[in-house]
């Protein structure tokens, strides 16, 4: 399938609300996790959200360039044409892009997207994320409603964290303390600052214990009741049933946590959740295995030549690949968006 329009990224997120499940948001940072992750949503049966960090767009560039608009631009380039050849539909998304960022990463991509829309293409992206948690919330909304009107005209979906997810991503640390959790408060000032959709289309990263890392099952304490309030606070003030779940929400940090909390998160209206440290390890851990394995093959031992087989890029490569693939695939049956596929 092509890459998702905005159009088919709609019609995605509301199939995910409407039937309870929520869409795995891969971060990826080469073509090789890349094809992993294309393959891991057509062996689920399930379209998908495919996104780069700040880090991953650099890295996409060259390591001597360095440059986070180029690398985005060839990682989407790359996307729309191997994704064609699988049974899903796939969106593109930018992960967490603080405000520091916002003018070498976000704001340029959005430009690029505005020139295509009024040639009569696609955005080059589907949805974009603004992360404002290290700034009060009024700025935060602020720069959001900024964001948001300029994603509206581009066909394209705003991503805002309200609240802060703990530990570190790319170089963003944050503490693991009561911030990790939005209030009632917090989710009326959104809805009053960006609306319910009038506005533009945006998911709401909301807090509730979330911490970006490793950790074991238990260690994260989360609290995923706090987005059933959030919902039913933002739907009084918009004078909604107290069962209505005005907000699309992503999940961030999740890494840990049990399978009882991924579904609690899912029934009060999770759409998306953000899946790169398990699949990091994934990809890795197979590689590590064929080196440990064949170390007289991948290394020139006692001056022999190895076994270019062995040591052949592409033959620890489909190892990586594959693990990733099938962690994938796990995802989707935990958020329950395994075959489901619009696609059919």
């Amino acid at each position: 399938m092509p890459i998702a329009t905005p159009e088919v990224y709609a019609q995605m997120l509301d199939a995910a609300k409407e039937k309870s499940f929520a869409y795995p948001a891969i971060n990826v940072s080469s073509s090789q996790t890349l094809n992993a992750a294309l393959k891991g949503f057509a062996d689920a049966g399930s379209d998908g959200i495919i996104q780069i960090s700040t880090g991953g767009a650099e890295y996409l560039s060259g390591p001597s360039v360095k440059d986070m608009v180029t690398g985005s631009v060839a990682f989407a380039a790359y996307a729309v044409e191997v994704a064609k050849n699988y049974p899903v539909n796939i969106a593109l998304h930018t992960d967490h892009c603080p405000k520091d960022k916002l003018d070498g990463f976000v704001r340029p991509l959005l430009d690029i997207s505005a020139e295509r829309v009024a040639r009569g293409e696609a955005p080059l992206f589907q949805s974009h994320m603004w992360d404002g948690s290290a700034v009060p919330l009024e700025e935060n909304l602020q720069i959001a409603e900024e964001l948001l009107a300029k994603c509206a005209a581009a066909h394209i979906i705003l991503e805002i964290e309200v609240g802060v997810v703990g530990g570190e991503e790319d170089g963003v640390a944050n503490e693991i303390n009561d911030q990790l959790y939005t209030t009632p408060e917090d989710a009326i000032a959104t809805v009053k600052a960006l609306g319910s959709g009038e506005k533009g289309r945006y998911m709401t990263a909301l807090t509730f214990g979330n911490v970006h890392g490793v950790y074991k099952p238990g260690n994260v304490k989360l609290r995923p009741e706090i987005l059933k309030t959030a919902q039913e606070a933002a739907a009084s003030e918009l004078g909604l049933g107290s069962d209505a779940r005005p907000f699309d929400l992503v999940f961030h940090g999740g890494s840990g946590s049990t399978a009882q909390e991924i579904s609690d998160a899912v029934d009060f209206g999770v759409v998306k959740m953000n899946v790169d440290t398990d699949t990091q390890y994934a990809f890795t851990r197979p590689v590590v295995s064929h080196m440990f394995a064949n170390y007289d093959g991948v290394l020139k031992v006692d001056g022999e030549v190895g076994n270019k087989k062995l040591y052949d890029p592409r033959a620890w490569g489909k190892a990586a690949e594959a693990g990733m693939a099938a962690r994938i695939v796990e995802a989707c049956q935990n958020l329950r968006s395994a075959g489901t596929s619009l696609a059919g």
